[in-house]
């Protein structure tokens, strides 16, 4: 399976949650294997970290999407710098995956994506796959109003399935990247790890 996080803006962690994402499906025992379409290439960077440390397991790190059928488990990060990686990322997806924070500028952001995933899912005559959202970096306070607020557009727009379970703005994600280990390897009780393994579970069943 190919599953595609994205966003039509730039800042919403992807590049953070696809590395723990694609750590944390493995494991479970899946067979992964991450494609770094973002021109920044982050995820190939903290790939890098852990074989200079020798930190098990590896991450598998391609930047080119599968051609013909796809053995184990895509993940996909692409940035919105390269609209033609996106766009044949979209065409490609198998499930997208979309982080959102929690600001009205994501939410017009999120609602220009919805129409290019429409547009190029048309381009392939491919129904569109199922696509999720979730609210990321989420304001830590319980009863913040953005993170709810942020819920309630992103069900109105009604493509999505918006997940209840969100990423509070943590330092623990920022650190996961900086020393190439996901939070859960990092911080295995930490609320980010536990957010993390919520969130997971959500999209992956």
């Amino acid at each position: 399976m190919l599953t595609l996080y994205a966003n039509f803006k730039g800042g919403t962690g992807k590049s953070t949650i696809v590395f723990n994402m694609a750590m944390w499906r493995i494991a479970q025992g899946e067979e992964v294997t991450v494609c770094d379409l973002d021109p920044q290439r982050t995820i190939t960077d903290v790939a890098s970290i852990r074989e200079e440390d020798g930190i098990e397991p590896a991450l598998n790190v391609v930047h080119s999407l599968p051609k013909g059928r796809k053995k184990g488990d895509w993940l996909v990060d692409v940035g919105t710098s390269d609209m033609d990686a996106m766009r044949a990322a979209i065409r490609a997806a198998d499930m997208i995956v979309v982080p959102v924070t929690p600001s009205q500028a994501d939410i017009w952001a999120t609602q220009n994506f919805i129409d290019i995933v429409n547009t190029e899912r048309k381009k392939a005559k491919k129904k569109l796959p199922p696509m999720l959202a979730f609210v990321n970096r989420a304001d830590w306070h319980p009863r913040s109003r953005e993170n709810a607020e942020t819920m309630e557009a992103l069900e109105a727009l009604g493509t999505f399935r918006a997940l209840d379970e969100k990423l509070v703005q943590r330092l623990a994600f920022r650190r996961s990247f900086s020393e190439g280990l996901a939070v859960f390897e990092l911080e295995p009780s930490s609320k980010a790890a536990t957010e993390l393994d919520a969130l997971a579970r959500a999209i992956y069943g």
